[in-house]
C-alpha cells in the first residue's frame, strides 16, 4: 500500500542529497521514479534539483498551476515513487493532488523540505504535509555555532539576523543558517 512521506530538516540537513540517493537506488534497480520539484527554485535552473555537494538532475517544476496529480497520471508509465524537492513551497492543493497519487494511483511520494521558515513559520506545503503525511521523518543537522541539533533557519543579511520580510528568499549558506533555539535568538555573527 502506497504512503505519503514528509521528511523534513533545517537548511543543510540532506534533504536534496537524500532524495538524489533515494532515486539513484530505485533506478539502479530499473524501477522508474518521477523527480518533481518547485518552479520556484531557480538558483541551478527551473526544474532541477540539486545539492549542495555538487550532484544535480532534472526534475519536472511545479507552478501554482500544476496539476500534479494529472502530471503523474498522464505518464506513459507507473513511476515506482514520485520524489519532490523544495515541498515546503507546495500549495495546498498541490498536496491534496498527491495524496490522490497514493489513494488513488497506488504510488509512494516523498515529499523533502523545509518544516518552518526563519520567522519560524510553517511554510503552506509543510503545513498540510504534516496534516496529510502517513510518515514523519526528521532529517538532522547541527547548529552553525553549536553542536546542538539545528531546528530553526536563521536569516542573514549583510551579517546581521533577519526576522521580518517576505517568507519566500531563495538562497542558500550565503542567507541562511541551520541553528538550535538558543542560537536562532542569540546568534553569534
Amino acid at each position: 500500500m502506497a504512503q505519503l512521506f514528509f521528511k523534513y530538516g533545517a537548511m543543510n540537513s540532506g534533504k536534496t542529497i537524500e532524495i538524489l540517493k533515494v532515486a539513484h537506488n530505485y533506478e539502479e534497480q530499473e524501477k522508474p521514479v518521477v523527480l518533481m520539484t518547485s518552479g520556484i527554485d531557480t538558483r541551478d535552473g527551473v526544474g532541477v534539483v540539486s545539492s549542495r555537494i555538487g550532484l544535480s538532475r532534472p526534475a519536472i517544476p511545479i507552478f501554482s498551476e500544476t496539476d500534479v496529480y494529472e502530471e503523474i497520471k498522464k505518464l506513459p508509465y507507473k513511476p515506482y515513487c514520485v520524489l519532490i524537492d523544495e515541498s515546503q513551497f507546495l500549495e495546498k492543493h498541490h498536496v491534496e493532488g498527491f495524496t490522490r497519487v497514493v489513494d488513488n494511483l497506488d504510488i509512494p511520494v516523498m515529499a523533502f523540505g523545509l518544516k518552518n521558515d526563519f520567522r519560524n513559520e510553517l511554510f503552506e506545503g509543510s503545513k498540510y504535509l504534516l496534516i496529510h503525511a502517513d510518515k514523519l521523518e526528521e532529517l538532522k543537522t547541527i547548529c552553525w555555532f553549536c553542536h546542538k541539533k539545528a531546528t530553526m533557519n536563521l536569516r542573514v543579511s549583510d551579517g546581521k539576523p533577519v526576522y521580518d520580510g517576505e517568507q519566500i528568499q531563495i538562497g542558500g549558506n550565503e542567507s541562511y543558517y541551520p541553528v538550535c533555539r538558543k542560537h536562532y535568538h542569540d546568534p553569534k555573527l
